[in-house]
């Protein structure tokens, strides 16, 4: 089959037809299999980046996510503890939201609100030391999450900075990045 047939042939959205979209979400779980790759491929950039912390941003993931490995945490949390930070390089004020956005629709409610969060919880730790308030995190108090994600914080992401720390690697972690992204429509 020539690479023509597997496209839609409209040049808009209001042109479409039904037999576009049913061609087009016929490839969907084609798209959803290269996400795992892609997720790997995100993650070994952010070794080229430290960003002036003591660590790369790849170690830090690495550490955040051995950690909560190593304390029991299923393999969903492990991925999110993994994942929190991959945003970093793409969108440094928005990271949080760019993880929250990959793990939305592979995890809880509960870790994706921790993901999506975690920024604010995290600077309860550091905000302080640059003119900022720590405790903006207390604005989400009413949420059934924010023990949940301060927790994180406090026991994986704000401790995972040691350059001693001897964590598991990338490649330990490649297969379970597989088994959440793959294609399930």
């Amino acid at each position: 089959m020539a690479d023509t047939e597997l496209r839609a042939s409209f040049t808009t959205f209001e042109s479409s037809t039904q037999q576009d979209w049913a061609l087009i979400a016929s490839q969907l779980p084609a798209t959803q299999a290269m996400a795992g790759e892609n997720i790997i491929a995100q993650m070994r950039m952010l070794a080229r980046d430290h960003g002036g912390f003591p660590v790369s941003r790849l170690e830090h993931s690495l550490q955040t996510a051995t950690r909560a490995e190593e304390d029991g945490r299923d393999e969903e949390y492990v991925l999110c503890a993994l994942l929190h930070d991959i945003g970093d390089t793409l969108a440094p004020y928005n990271h949080p939201a760019i993880a929250a956005g990959i793990v939305k629709p592979f995890v809880s409610e509960a870790n994706h609100w921790m993901v999506e969060h975690h920024g604010i919880f995290q600077g309860y730790y550091f905000w302080h030391h640059i003119g900022m308030d720590r405790n903006t995190r207390d604005r989400y108090a009413d949420s059934p999450y924010y023990d949940y994600t301060e927790e994180f914080c406090a026991k994986y992401d704000q401790t995972a900075f040691d350059a001693d720390y001897v964590s598991a690697t990338l490649e330990h972690y490649e297969p379970l990045i597989r088994k959440f992204f793959v294609p399930t429509i």
